[in-house]
This record gives C-alpha cells, sequence and structure tokens, in this order.
C-alpha cells in the first residue's frame, strides 16, 4: 500500500517540475530531488510492500516500520505539495497599482510563507533519502527477479494455511450444496452442441465455488465416457506459459499410455504447441483451466487447443469478466456466471459441516438463532461457511461458546488456521490490482457495513481523492466508470442495483470483504471508523475519518492535520456537536472530501469558507440552514456540491459564480439562478446542473439566465423546473448548444404548455424527461438514436404517440404517465424491439391495449397503474415471452376479477409471467 501513496505523490510531483512558474525559486528543484529519490524506491517497493502486507504479524518489524515510514513521508509530500498549489494560486495579480507599503507587507508574508514551505520540504527531502538508505542498509530494495513476476511471491507466513481450492477437487457430492442445477447445465453444454471446439467459461467471485463445481462436472462419469482425453490445469496468478504446455502434453501422454516425448523440459513454446496438437489429433478431449487471471493466457495456448471438428471443449474458471471476454471467439461459446447459494442453501451446508459429528447433522433448536447469524455473514459464500462451520464444528455447543466466536469473528479472519483461508482466497483478489484500483476498492470500507453506495457518489469522491488520472479525450468521470466496471467485472464489487441501460446504480462489496478492508484500514492508514463496532486507533496519520458515532476522545485523538476525507453516518441520536462542526477548518484544514449525506448537520459556519482544498461537499438531506452561506464562493477548487432535499432556501449566492472548477451542481427542486446572471456563462466546467427553476418573477423573465445556459457546452446532466411556454424558443436554442448532453429533464409550471418544437440533434442523449403538456408531439424525439429511456408525463396528447416511436433503435424503457387521452393503444408487430419495460399510468381514457405477436419482443416487465376504464388485460398479452414481471396497481374491479388466481377467466393468458403483482399480492408462476 505504500506503494499507492508513493504512485500518488510521483503523480503530483511531475506536474509541478515542468510547471515553469517561479513564484518559488529554488522549491521546484527540492521536489524534483525527492522525485528521483522516491522512484529509485519505487522500483522494488511491490515486493516489500507485498512481504509486510502478507506476513502479517511475522513480518520483520523493520521492513514494516519502513514500509509505514515510506507510506507517511508520500503523505507528506501530497500535503506539501497541495499547500503550494493553493499558495500559488492565491498570489495577487500585479495590477500596478499597489502603494509601496501594500507591497512591503505582502512581500513579507510571501516570504515568512516561502521560508515554512522550504523548510518542510527540506525536512521531507532529507526524510527520503534516509528512508532509501535504511532500504539499501537492510536490504528491503531488492528488485524482484523477472522468473519470480509480481504475483509470485507469498511470503511465509504466520499461520500455516492450506489452500481449500486443492481440497475442493476431490469433495464428494454429499458434501457439496446447491451445485446440481449448475452442474447439469455444464455437462449439458459439454457432451452436446456443436462439432466444433468452444470455450465454457464459470466465472464469479473468490469463493463462490467454481473449482469445486467444475470438478464435480469434470468426474462425472458422463463427461468421463464421452471424452477421449481428459486433462486439468491449474493456472492461478503467477504462470509461465511454457510449464503450463509441458504440463498439458504429459497428462495427455498419460492419458494415450506413452511417455513423455524426448527433451520436452528443453522445448520452446512454438514446439510445444505442435507436440500438443499432434496428441489431440482426431481425439475428442475436454480440458480445465482452472483459476485463469490474465486476459492474455486464451490467445497464449488457443493455437495449441486444435480444433478438430469432433466436439472437444475448453473450460476455465476465473473471477474476472475481462478474461472470459478475451476467450469467447464464437457464438457457441457458453458462460456460466455462478451466484452465491441461497439462504436454505447456506443453512444446509453450514449444518451439514457445524454438525457433522452431532444431532445427525441437524441444528439445535437453541443454536438456530446465532447459526443463522453465522450464515447471514456468509452472504452464501460456500468457502466462508465451510471454513466458519469447520471452527464452530469443533467447539462446544453452547450459545455462550458460540456468542464469543460471534464476537470475536473478524479479528480472527487473520489468525484463525480454520478461516484464514477466507482472507488468502479475497486477498488474492486484491493482491492482483493495479495501485489505483486499490484505493477505489478500499474506499468502500469507508462506508458502513451492508451500504448500498450510490455510483455517482462514489465516483465523484474518487475524483477529488485523485485516485482518478487522466485519459486523453476522456472526461474523469467516463475514466472512474471504466474503474467500478473492473472492480465488478473482477467479481469484487457487487452491483446492488442496476439502471435501465445495464449501468451499475448502487453497488456494495461482500461483508467478508469488507472485513478484510477493514484489517487493511490499521495497517495502511488509509481510514479511522469510530463507531460502537471499532472503539480501537489506528496509528500513525489517518487519511481519512468515517464516523458513524460521535466520540470526543477518539476524534481528539486522531491526527488531524493530515486528514483528507470527513464521511458522517451518524444518525440523530449521535449527533455531532456544534463546537466540532465549527472546529472542522482548523483541525481538518486539508479536506478535499466532506461528506454529510443524511447526517444531522444543524448548521454550516462561515468558516467552512477556509476549506481551500475542498472539492467535495455532500449536504444532501441534512437539516441545513434555510440561507445557503455566501463563503460557497471562497471554496474554489469545489468540483461536487451536492445540496438536493437540504433544507435551504433555494436562491444560490451570486458568488457561486467564482467556482470555476464547479463541475456538478445538485440543488433542490426550487434553485433558482436568476442572480447569478451572465456570471453563469463563465461556469464552463458544469457537467451536471440539477435542478434549476425558471419561474420568473415580477423583474425577470428568465430569458436571460436560459441564454446564459447555453454557454455550459460541457453540460451532460441538465434538469429544468418550472418551465414556461413563452421560454420554449430561448431554451431551444439553448438546449442546441449542449451536444454532450446525456440526461435532460424538463418539468414546466403547473398546467404550462412545454414548447420544444425546434431542437435539432442530440447524439449523446440517453435519458428525456418530459413533464408538462405538448401540443403536439415533439418530431425531433423519434431522432435521437443513442435514447434508452423516455417519460412522458402529463403530455394529455390527443394523438397516439406510439407510432412515431416504435423504431427507435436503443429504446429500453418507455413511461407514458397521463400522457395520452385517446381510447386504445395497438402495438404492432415488428415494433419497439428493444423495449424492456413499458410503464403506463393515470391513462384515464384507455379501453383498450393491442399487442400484435412479433411487437415488444424484448418487454421483460409491464405496470399498469390506476387506468379505470381498462377491464381486461391487453390482446395478445401471451405473445410477450420474455415477460418477467407484470405489475397491476389500483386498476378496476373488473380488471382484477379477470386475471385472479382463483378462477379469473383470463388468468391462464397471464400464466407464462414468473411474476405477477396484484396491489399487495403476490402470484408466482414456473415458466415452462
Amino acid at each position: 500500500m505504500a506503494e499507492i501513496a508513493v504512485s500518488f505523490a510521483l503523480d503530483k510531483l511531475l506536474p509541478l517540475i515542468i510547471d515553469e512558474a517561479n513564484l518559488l525559486r529554488g522549491i521546484p528543484g527540492e521536489f524534483e530531488d525527492i522525485q528521483k529519490e522516491l522512484e529509485y524506491i519505487q522500483g522494488s517497493l511491490e515486493s516489500a510492500d507485498r512481504r509486510a502486507a502478507e506476513e502479517g504479524d511475522n513480518t520483520n518489524k523493520g521492513i514494516k516500520t519502513w514500509v509505514k515510514d515510506l507510506r507517511e513521508a508520500s503523505f507528506r509530500i501530497e500535503d506539501v505539495i497541495d499547500e503550494y498549489m493553493i499558495y500559488v494560486e492565491q498570489q495577487p495579480q500585479d495590477r500596478g497599482c499597489a502603494t509601496s507599503l501594500r507591497k512591503v507587507i505582502h512581500f513579507i508574508k510571501t516570504l515568512m510563507h516561502r521560508h515554512r514551505l522550504a523548510s518542510e520540504i527540506q525536512q521531507i527531502n532529507s526524510f527520503v533519502r534516509g528512508i532509501k538508505q535504511r532500504g539499501m542498509d537492510y536490504h528491503f530494495l531488492i528488485h524482484p527477479s523477472p522468473e519470480q513476476g509480481p504475483s509470485s511471491y507469498r511470503g511465509s507466513q504466520s499461520v500455516q494455511w492450506h489452500d481449500p481450492r486443492l481440497r475442493s477437487r476431490y469433495l464428494e457430492e454429499a458434501q457439496v450444496v446447491g451445485i446440481e442445477g449448475p452442474r447439469d447445465e455444464l455437462i449439458g453444454w459439454l457432451v452436446q452442441g456443436p462439432a466444433e471446439r468452444n470455450v465454457i467459461s464459470v466465472v464469479g467471485m473468490g469463493g463462490l465455488g467454481k473449482t469445486t463445481l467444475v470438478s464435480s462436472v469434470f468426474n462425472n462419469q458422463k463427461v468421463i465416457a464421452h471424452f477421449d482425453y481428459h486433462a486439468w490445469i491449474t493456472v492461478s496468478q503467477s504462470y509461465i506459459v511454457e510449464r503450463l504446455l509441458r504440463d498439458l502434453l504429459k497428462k495427455l501422454c498419460k492419458e494415450k499410455r506413452v511417455d513423455p516425448p524426448q527433451g520436452i523440459s528443453e522445448m520452446d513454446r512454438d514446439s510445444l504447441i505442435d507436440e500438443v496438437r499432434n496428441y489431440l489429433q482426431q481425439k475428442r478431449y475436454v480440458v480445465i483451466f482452472d483459476d485463469v487471471w490474465s486476459v492474455e493466457l486464451w490467445g497464449q495456448i488457443e493455437n495449441a487447443m486444435l480444433d478438430n471438428k469432433i466436439g472437444s471443449r475448453i473450460l476455465i474458471t476465473t473471477r474476472m469478466d475481462g478474461v472470459v471476454d478475451s476467450c469467447k471467439n464464437s457464438p457457441s461459446d457458453k458462460v456460466h456466471v455462478l451466484k452465491p447459494l441461497t439462504q436454505e442453501e447456506s443453512m444446509e451446508l453450514f449444518c451439514k459441516k457445524a454438525f457433522q459429528c452431532h444431532n445427525n447433522g441437524r441444528c439445535p433448536d437453541d443454536l438456530k438463532k446465532i447459526s443463522t447469524d453465522f450464515v447471514e455473514k456468509c452472504n452464501g459464500l460456500p468457502l466462508a461457511i465451510v471454513a466458519i462451520a469447520g471452527l464452530l464444528s469443533g467447539k462446544e455447543k453452547t450459545l455462550f461458546e458460540w456468542e464469543k466466536i460471534r464476537r470475536s469473528l473478524s479479528s480472527e479472519m487473520g489468525k484463525n488456521p480454520h478461516l484464514i483461508g477466507i482472507t488468502k482466497i479475497l486477498g488474492f483478489s486484491y493482491d492482483d490490482l493495479p495501485y489505483y484500483l486499490k484505493s477505489c476498492l478500499l474506499y468502500f470500507g469507508i462506508y458502513p457495513e451492508d451500504y448500498e453506495v450510490n455510483s455517482k457518489r462514489l465516483i465523484w469522491q474518487w475524483i477529488a481523492e485523485g485516485f482518478v488520472k487522466d485519459e486523453e479525450g476522456k472526461t474523469l468521470e467516463d475514466i472512474a466508470q471504466q474503474y467500478l466496471t473492473e472492480l465488478i467485472g473482477r467479481s469484487l464489487v457487487q452491483v446492488s442495483s442496476f439502471s435501465i441501460d445495464g449501468k451499475a446504480k448502487s453497488c456494495r462489496v461482500h461483508d467478508l470483504l469488507h472485513d478484510m478492508i477493514l484489517r487493511k484500514f490499521k495497517d495502511l492508514s488509509f481510514c479511522q471508523h469510530i463507531s460502537k463496532e471499532d472503539e480501537s486507533m489506528s496509528s500513525g496519520m489517518i487519511r481519512r475519518l468515517s464516523i458513524s458515532i460521535y466520540s470526543n476522545d477518539l476524534i481528539r485523538s486522531t491526527k488531524s492535520s493530515h486528514t483528507r476525507s470527513l464521511l458522517v453516518f451518524a444518525d440523530e441520536e449521535d449527533a455531532l456537536t456544534n463546537n466540532f462542526v465549527q472546529r472542522i477548518p482548523t483541525k481538518y484544514r486539508l479536506l478535499k472530501v466532506l461528506d454529510f449525506q443524511d447526517g444531522p448537520l444543524s448548521f454550516v459556519p462561515k468558516n467552512w469558507g477556509n476549506l481551500a482544498h475542498l472539492k467535495y461537499l455532500n449536504l444532501r438531506n441534512s437539516a441545513m440552514p434555510t440561507q445557503f452561506p455566501k463563503f460557497i464562493g471562497k471554496l474554489q477548487n469545489l468540483e461536487t456540491l451536492e445540496i438536493r432535499n437540504a433544507n435551504v432556501c433555494w436562491a444560490m449566492p451570486k458568488e457561486i459564480c467564482k467556482l470555476r472548477k464547479l463541475r456538478h451542481l445538485l440543488g433542490g427542486w426550487f434553485m433558482t439562478l436568476f442572480q447569478l446572471k451572465n456570471g453563469l456563462r463563465g461556469m464552463t466546467s458544469l457537467q451536471t446542473l440539477r435542478h434549476v427553476y425558471l419561474t420568473m418573477d415580477d423583474d425577470d423573465d428568465g430569458v436571460e439566465l436560459i441564454r446564459n445556459l447555453g454557454k455550459l457546452k460541457q453540460l451532460r446532466n441538465l434538469s429544468l423546473t418550472g418551465v414556461k411556454e413563452e421560454q420554449g424558443s430561448a431554451l431551444c436554442s439553448s438546449i442546441n448548444e449542449m451536444t454532450n448532453l446525456e440526461k435532460l429533464r424538463i418539468y414546466s409550471n403547473g398546467d404550462e404548455v412545454i414548447d420544444l418544437a425546434v431542437i435539432s440533434s442530440l447524439p449523446m442523449l440517453r435519458k428525456l424527461w418530459l413533464e408538462g403538456k405538448l401540443k403536439k408531439f415533439p418530431e425531433w424525439v423519434p431522432q435521437l438514436r443513442s435514447l434508452v429511456q423516455l417519460s412522458l408525463i402529463d403530455s394529455k396528447l390527443a394523438d397516439d404517440p406510439l407510432k412515431s416511436l416504435q423504431n427507435m433503435p436503443h429504446l429500453l424503457f418507455l413511461e407514458m404517465r397521463n400522457s395520452y387521452e385517446g381510447e386504445s393503444l395497438y402495438f404492432q408487430d415488428g415494433w419497439f424491439q428493444q423495449l424492456r419495460e413499458l410503464s403506463l399510468h393515470y391513462l384515464l381514457n384507455l379501453k383498450s391495449i393491442v399487442i400484435d405477436k412479433g411487437a415488444l419482443h424484448s418487454l421483460e416487465k409491464l405496470l399498469f397503474y390506476r387506468i379505470p376504464e381498462l377491464k381486461t388485460v391487453p390482446a395478445g398479452i401471451q405473445h410477450l415471452e420474455k415477460l418477467e414481471v407484470l405489475h397491476i396497481c389500483i386498476m378496476s374491479t373488473e380488471f382484477k376479477e379477470c386475471i385472479a388466481p382463483d378462477g379469473g377467466p383470463e388468468h391462464p393468458i397471464i400464466q407464462h409471467v414468473p411474476l405477477v403483482k396484484i396491489d399487495g399480492r403476490t402470484v408466482r408462476h414456473s415458466r415452462h
């Protein structure tokens, strides 16, 4: 983890050295000296960092201290660079009119500040040189050999452990739970299907049982009988292609009952490939490549895997979606995404292991509640269930003894022989991450356990922290989204909810991975939790504080001058004192992230304007004062301001125009910007602007403000409320300037007409909400070729809009709410081929819906809400073969009676829908 800190420090040093500004003579040269020392150390740091992390309590104290010193030196470098940058930004421009006395006073202040900065930099430089020398003296600075590779070192552990994946290859099926369905599917893919060789991938997070499942398939008699040759190759993180090919060749020779070819140990890659292909001629084979991490592997071995057109198969297991994608070259290739065990399966597996020699494998009544607690902690992860149950199987079967184990479970994970395998298996995925993704993953630990984090919130925090690096042609937000997608693809982050276009809307990490992250916090100084569950203090500099309960003693004891992020999750009972809130700028003056979302914040002191480094401020859902403070104009580095649903006056102070770096401004439904006038046009970094209230007052019709919005050409997400008909022309002109727009929300004022007749192409627009009366359906909407989501609310159209929309190529979600006053809707054959969700609300005159066969081919979810004149189920609903959910809410009595599961005459035509919700009642059907 010191590698991460050093890399961040180097990333900050380089632009300073390149910068030609010489406001502080000699200081950039000092930075260059530090850079050279850090670059030398960085070359061998990964190995030392890994040793300190993996050997745990058994680590040589010298190397542990050395890594800690290096990490803290890097923190100090980052801090002093930020101080330097703020100092440079605050230098006044030479206007040539200052008095001599003012110049002298300014020079003295500048000299004092310059001297302090220079002194601090020199101290750091000396400290880094000392770290380098100690690293050389004690042989910590040893560059790993090429043969060893970055992932091959595992260290000597303080607790001996045995890799549970080895044993999982030889488990009897009676010892395994929940694999019957996946096993049978995989066997079918292996022995049936095309004659061409294809690749079958099994993907899922570490500990889900991929090896166990595939071993059950590999050893199945049907599979053994179907194939001539069978080979199992374990790949892992560090591998050598030639070694894998030799291993495969030896196993093929063993199957053929012949000796390996002479000179096999000296063969190069091409010779080995030729030999393997020769042995596979005219033989139907199955080869397992277990535990694949590299996206390059398939490209390296594919030529050896001869496609002999007789039904040969390759089966791989991996944690990474990228590996799966790299292996998919044919439509016949298959992917099985392994899911966690259900609660019932988890309990069955737990009892099999915990009570294998007790009570005939059944859980005693007095231990059922605590057994459920253990099982829920595992969240369906078989590795964890087996490990924890194995530990409990050797303990006395009393509630007292089990409760002691439950309370100490997290601390035991890293040292108990029964449990250390969980930490190791999960840790491999962490170790495999590049340094920039390690910080992003660790950030999930700042949030409380089981917390579902909004993806946007997380991404904006990563950017504020400096985790996200520039790439040409991409926004930082796009790059951060790539980071999140990669963590999901590596099976480290779980998606809690998806947006309609498949992006992660909210996400979390597995409880046991969260525990592993918290254990790393204590060694890495990444974050200090202040909560009921954790009252211990980490040693060294604390970079981030996560506060779930106010503790004056703990907060006082933190080395606050180096804290860069403060996130508060306390509720009303654990509210922070006003004194603490007032002291934030003096105690945590280097803050970049300040997050009080849903927190008990009763006031915002004026001195928060002194947080010159602040980049992210979140006060959403907080009980703020009625007037938003004017100090906001002093936060010149602010990038994100989130104040939705905060109790503030919606007139933003004109000082906010000074925030030229602001990228995301999210206000409440009635946030007004009239007072900004022409100042708004200078906020050209804005990408998100929600929600701007446009209803005019006596002195301002809002047109000038709307025209200034057109200057914000980087906008990607815009929400406007209180729109009036007479503003339509100006609004069209401004929206036409926003060629990067991806989301647009337009809400009218009461019964006002939305007049947006002349909007040209918006090539990037993906989501559109129009709430207000439309005289006619806008002709430009069907031309939005990238649109995936459309909501029409209170449109009150006389003509059916479906014909205009039916051929939109990417439309996935359509909502019609009080948007159509006709009596019928007709979905014709071929219409809406991509639509997945259709939501129909408040269509007060609608009497019939007809769905042709071939229409709505991809529809998965259908919702009817308050359509009083619709008495029967839509004709043709039985054609919706992919429909998963039918939701019926507050419909007519006749409608509900005709589809009632207990005798409704039209119920049979919806029995193909797995889930039907009728008001509060849920009906489930099995799909045949």
